[in-house]
């Protein structure tokens, strides 16, 4: 059925182009088709057997109908009965030896077409997989799923069925129309005549129809949404508040009816059509058999015999799917054009990101990390970070705090190049980071962020996820380091109980600390902790308090918090606003300031100072057992 079977992108019956299609419909150029055969090219041989097959089986698809007249003329008026015993074993020999050709052509097509998809999908994953972060941030989840999977799948319908079918039917016309004029020309004639009095009209009721689904199909995706949206956990909890279930019941009857309507409507259209069409099918044969007839009863055509027109009538048959499939080829064609498109468009989005030729590889073991006029914007209408600029010591650990959605994650992403500045500089020992090899550089740093993912596999897969060849000694360390060794211990499977999709088998809290038992494995030089403790209840945060401090014991470690505990002991606060470094220091230097950092804090502890009846200044110990989480910094 080529590329016209529903299921993608709205695509309608075979033949007709949604209204989709013909907007998006892809310019066809030399490039293109080039780029196309090119996946083809590593087959041509396997491609050359398959024309051949279908070439093979074109012609001895032939026989039985020629054969047909043999019978008739022959072993019939002949009264032969041992000619006729071998004309239909003849006969029978070509049918098998047709069918076990095709077989084999199938068979061939569809290791061809598996063998392309591995191709297109080993490249495509692999070109994902160096594509930028913000390719990610960007693109819908969904979208990359559908081209990696379906799109590059659907090449399989291209190959086995577009193609093969293109060259199937071609060669079936080509080899029958060869075949009847051979035999009769008259006759011929009169049977490619009916052709385009029964595919015409075909097509015409056909688009009629293909209207209707499209409308059907429409008002059946407005049921879904009505369906999807009140039955739904939140959407029925709005609707029971609101008590609209009486009006949302009357509005489901109300397009429930119109669904009804156009599917009645839909499977009318074109029923009596289609019943004097199947009779006019059979005119076809009708007319072959007076046109013969006629020639042989009054002597037109001493030539032509009973068995010819009966031959010829079996033939003609054998042209009308063919022809009404090669009327389809520009659809096809198009639809597999905007398949390929599609793909492309992913292959086709350079990665700004690249390991720079021959990077260096500095020593970054207590190395000053220096941000130098940093710039950075994610869209042209608004400058995100505008003139960014401090150092983080070797072997310190800062904390960058600001209002929300002050750049402040974007500032630490920048050290691994998640993603790179658009002006300025970000240098590790000296050396810019787009300047040191990508791979290494990553090596060097381990990052704890406040999504923590995890894999659907066991916890031991998750942690060797940083270290492939750690021991179990080495992992425990960590665990323990992480406080969640005594955790995994108690659970029936230890270290391979399975976390469950994105680790939704364990709490917040459990997964971080795993995350946090990651990084400590991975034992990086330098330390991002992007909001690593905000997962984390007050109990789970004080116990792995410590080991976070442990760990960034010679490092040089950033800090993105929101509990004030953590921000405390940084050595300086950097306060990210308004595009730029607006403060630094020392907590109390910040507080002196009466500044953003002072706001800031008081916003978030205002009850605290109030009960405490201070205006500067909380007792350490009471902040440690009153920590409110809150996402101001």
């Amino acid at each position: 059925m080529g590329m016209g079977g529903p299921g993608r992108m709205g695509l309608g019956p075979r033949g007709f182009l949604t209204e989709e299609e013909k907007k998006n419909k892809p310019k066809v150029t030399k490039q293109l088709l080039k780029r196309i055969a090119s996946y083809m090219k590593p087959y041509k041989l396997q491609f050359a057997m398959v024309i051949l097959a279908i070439l093979l089986s074109a012609v001895v698809g032939l026989l039985p109908s020629i054969i047909t007249g043999k019978i008739v003329d022959k072993a019939l008026l002949g009264e032969d009965m041992g000619l006729l015993i071998k004309l239909l074993i003849a006969a029978f020999a070509a049918l098998t030896v047709s069918q076990f050709i095709s077989v084999i052509e199938s068979y061939i097509n569809a290791w061809i077409s598996q063998r392309v998809i591995f191709d297109m999908k080993n490249e495509m994953y692999r070109h994902l997989q160096w594509m930028p972060h913000s390719f990610f941030t960007t693109e819908k989840q969904g979208d990359i799923i559908t081209r990696m999977n379906t799109d590059i799948s659907g090449v399989s319908s291209v190959i086995s069925n577009t193609l093969s079918s293109c060259v199937n039917n071609l060669a079936t016309v080509v080899t029958t129309l060869v075949a009847l004029f051979t035999m009769s020309v008259p006759l011929a004639l009169v049977g490619i005549v009916i052709i385009p009095l029964l595919i015409l009209p075909t097509r015409n009721v056909g688009q009629n129809r293909f209207k209707l689904l499209s409308k059907t199909q429409e008002k059946n995706d407005e049921l879904n949404q009505v369906i999807n949206e009140t039955l739904s956990v939140s959407g029925s909890m709005l609707v029971k508040l609101f008590t609209r279930e009486q009006k949302e019941y009357e509005n489901f009857v109300s397009v429930n009816e119109e669904v009804t309507k156009l599917s009645l409507k839909e499977q009318r259209s074109g029923k009596w059509f289609r019943v004097m069409m199947g009779m006019f099918t059979q005119v076809g044969p009708l007319l072959i058999y007076f046109a013969g007839g006629l020639c042989i009863i009054k002597k037109i055509d001493t030539t032509l015999t009973v068995g010819v027109v009966t031959a010829t009538v079996a033939l003609i048959n054998r042209l009308y799917r063919p022809v009404e499939s090669l009327m389809n080829l520009g659809v096809d064609f198009t639809r597999s054009l905007a398949l390929f498109t599609r793909i492309f468009d992913y292959f086709d989005r350079e990665n700004p990101l690249v390991s720079p030729k021959d990077g260096k590889k500095p020593d970054v073991t207590n190395k000053d990390i220096v941000f130098d006029h940093v710039r950075f914007s994610y869209t042209e209408e608004k400058e995100l970070l505008k003139d960014v600029t401090f150092t983080v010591p070797g072997g310190k650990m800062y904390a960058i705090v600001g209002p929300s959605g002050s750049g402040k994650s974007t500032v630490v992403n920048f050290i691994p190049r998640l993603y790179d500045v658009q002006e300025g500089s970000v240098k590790i020992a000296g050396v810019d980071v787009r300047d040191i090899d990508l791979t290494y550089l990553r090596q060097q740093i381990g990052v704890v962020t406040q999504d923590t993912y995890l894999f659907n596999g066991t916890i031991k897969e998750n942690l060797l996820y940083a270290k492939e060849d750690a021991t179990d000694e080495e992992i425990e360390k960590a665990c323990k380091i992480a406080s969640i060794h005594d955790f995994i211990v108690k659970q029936p499977d230890g270290y391979n109980t399975v976390v469950g999709n994105r680790g939704l088998k364990l709490s917040g809290g459990e997964k971080q600390r795993i995350s946090i038992a990651r990084v400590v494995l991975k034992d990086p030089k330098i330390l991002i902790l992007d909001e690593a403790t905000s997962a984390l209840d007050s109990i789970s945060e004080n116990a792995i308090s410590d080991a976070l401090e442990i760990l960034m014991q010679n490092r040089t470690s950033i800090v993105i918090a929101h509990r004030l505990s953590t921000i405390m002991k940084a050595e300086k606060i950097v306060v990210i606003a308004d595009g730029h470094v607006a403060e630094a220091g020392t907590h109390q230097e910040l507080l002196a300031k009466e500044g953003i950092y002072r706001d800031l804090y008081e916003t978030q502890f205002r009850k605290i100072l109030d009960m405490q009846g201070s205006e500067n200044t909380t007792p350490p110990e009471w902040e440690e057992k009153n920590m409110v989480q809150n996402d101001v910094y």
